[in-house]
């Protein structure tokens, strides 16, 4: 199990993502833009810097939904790998089988 200040800083985090989205799109489409003036590109750049950091979405970490745990992430199931072959085995998980040969 993760730290729980850890699993609350990840769920901080994914929010102000969420809530900045638009601005940051906005903003990044700004400064890439050539047909606006050299001066207003910078001006978005320097807002896009002043935005906080944790709004950015390279900042967020894929955690296991059960546990918290952030590193062995399985994306399709949204579980640690420890997770994953746990409730696998237990057969709680539609679809997926042990292998045998």
């Amino acid at each position: 199990m993760a730290k729980k200040s850890s699993v609350e800083k990840q769920k901080r985090r994914e929010r102000l993502v969420q809530l900045k989205w638009d601005k940051r799109k906005e903003l990044r489409e700004k400064s890439y833009n050539i047909n606006l003036s050299e001066e207003e590109r910078e001006q978005a750049r320097i807002a896009l810097n002043k935005m906080p950091r944790d709004s950015s979405p390279i900042r967020l970490r894929n955690r296991c939904q059960m546990t918290g745990r952030a590193r062995g992430f399985m994306r399709k199931f949204k579980l640690s790998r420890l997770t994953f072959r746990e409730l696998a085995s237990m057969g709680m998980i539609p679809g997926v089988t042990k292998s045998s040969w």
